[in-house]
This record gives structure tokens, sequence and C-alpha cells, in this order.
């Protein structure tokens, strides 16, 4: 089955991220430690079986999440400008490379006048208990300051391409002198100073727990979305990482550094979700 995947093209070589083959596991950032773990735990079986696959996810997260530095990126960008913010400024924040390890130390974060959110942190018409960022709306940037949206400007089309808040100088790092509390914490790059990345989104290669199962053939159990390719945004000093280092950029997942990457233009590969979306998925199925 996977050779027929290889020599015809269904996926990109034997290292290819989706693949279930240790050279794969090693590119997209799976530790040897982990996988380690994930055997121990399942056990050695002498008849055919179908390991699950949430659950050597769920030993990768508890790894990494122990050694990965943590790193902002924004994989699906806003423009959002600060009207209020100075031109000319520059700050650099303090933030915090792994709240699991204090000897990982800080690290600083450059922010400007323009930065890029998560397009799912905005929403012009939020649903009930939708407490990100929309309009009227009071924002905790993290390791920065609060904002608060003010209006936005749409294109032809009426999608929002931009978002315009206003800051609060007094609660830089975070946190409001009076006592006031927000109820949403977002992450952010400058757009100054952000570097552009291509980010690698995997997904299940197969679309069932096990493919050979039934009289398709694992051709047509083949996922679509198995692999999504978005230009994103990410901290700078990520220009700078070599091909196997692992993060976490903070509210999306980990993420490692591919062998394509180059400091000019940098390259990751998803390792796994924070949550395991697709449990719930198959939950829900059911």
């Amino acid at each position: 089955m996977l050779n027929e995947l290889v020599a015809q093209n269904y996926v990109d070589g034997w290292d290819d991220p989706r693949m279930p083959t240790l050279r794969a596991m090693r590119r997209r950032g799976y530790t040897a430690a982990s996988i380690l773990e994930f055997i121990r735990r399942v056990g050695v079986a002498k008849n055919y079986s179908i390991s699950d696959v949430s659950l050597l996810e769920s030993v990768v997260r508890e790894d990494l999440n122990k050694t990965s530095l943590r790193r902002m990126a924004v994989i699906r960008p806003l423009k959002v400008v600060i009207d209020n913010y100075p031109d000319d400024l520059i700050e650099e924040m303090d933030a915090v490379n792994n709240p699991e390890d204090e000897s990982a130390g800080t690290r600083r974060i450059p922010f400007s006048k323009v930065i890029y959110i998560e397009q799912d942190d905005f929403s012009e018409e939020p649903p009930p208990k939708y407490y990100r960022l929309f309009p009227g709306n009071e924002v905790r940037l993290r390791y920065a300051y609060f904002i608060k949206c003010t209006h936005v400007i749409k294109d032809d089309n009426g999608e929002v391409i931009e978002v315009h808040a206003t800051y609060d100088p007094a609660t830089r790092g975070g946190d409001s002198p009076d006592g006031r509390k927000v109820k949403s914490t977002i992450h952010w790059v400058s757009a100054k100073y952000a570097k552009e990345a291509e980010i690698r989104m995997y997904d299940r290669l197969f679309t069932k727990e096990d493919p050979e199962e039934g009289d398709e053939g694992f051709l047509n159990c083949l996922n679509p979305n198995s692999l999504e390719v978005l230009p994103g945004y990410v901290e700078p000093i990520l220009s700078s990482s070599k091909a196997g280092d692992r993060f976490q950029f903070e509210r999306q997942g980990y993420f490692c550094t591919d062998q394509d990457s180059t400091e000019d233009k940098p390259v990751f590969n998803m390792t796994v979700p924070l949550r395991d979306s697709w449990a719930k998925i198959q939950k829900k199925s059911k």
C-alpha cells in the first residue's frame, strides 16, 4: 500500500510527513522519546491490529509541551492598525520561552503600529459567547497591550480586510492598573518585522481508521484535505531556525522546521494541533 502511494505520487516520497514511516514522523517533528513511549503504552501484539493514532498524537503533545519553545505565528492573517499608537515607535515585549521550563528564559518580540492577528480572532457580528475582538470589544494582546476595535475596512465584496483599534498605553505587559478585566487574550505578530513563512498544515492521510477495510480500496479513502499549504507570518527569530527544530506556535499547535526551510523563506510542518480535533469529529460521526 505505502509503496503504491509513493510510486503513483499520492505523497511526496517516503518522508512525506503524512506517511506512517519513521522518516516521515521525524520530518513532521515527532520525537524518538514520544514514539518509544507510544510503543510502551500500546505494547507488542502478535496479531495484526490498528493502533490508535489519537493516542500517538497525545503522547507527542505530552512530550513537546515540556520541551518545545513557544513562539507566535499567524497562519491566516488579518491586518490590525492601532490608530493611536505612534507611527515611528517600535517596542520590544518580553515573552516566556517555555512556561514548563524556567531555564528556557525569555525573548524579545518587536511590537509596532500595524500587526497581524488570526482571522478567527475577529468577528464583525460575533455569535453568543464570542469573547475575542469585535467592534467595541477590548482584548489583551499577548505580552503587549489591551486594544479595542473601533471600526473596520472592507473590500468591494464586503469582506473585512483591515481592523482598526486603539490601545491603552497603561496596560503594557498585559495587565490593567485600574483592575479592569478582559475575557480573551490573542496572539499577534508585528507587520513590519514578522517573517513571511510557508505553513504546512497536515491532517490524516486517510478518511478511515483502517483504509484497507471494506471493498472500496484504500485509494478511495485518501483524504483530499490531508495537506493545506498556507502563507503565514512568524516571529522574526524563527527565520534562523534549523531543520528539525520544534516549537509550539501559541494557541495553534506544535510545529517543526522543515528541511525545505531557508532563512529567506522558513517552512514549518504542523506536528500535532494543541487539541485532538479528529477524535471529536469521529465521535460526532458515530
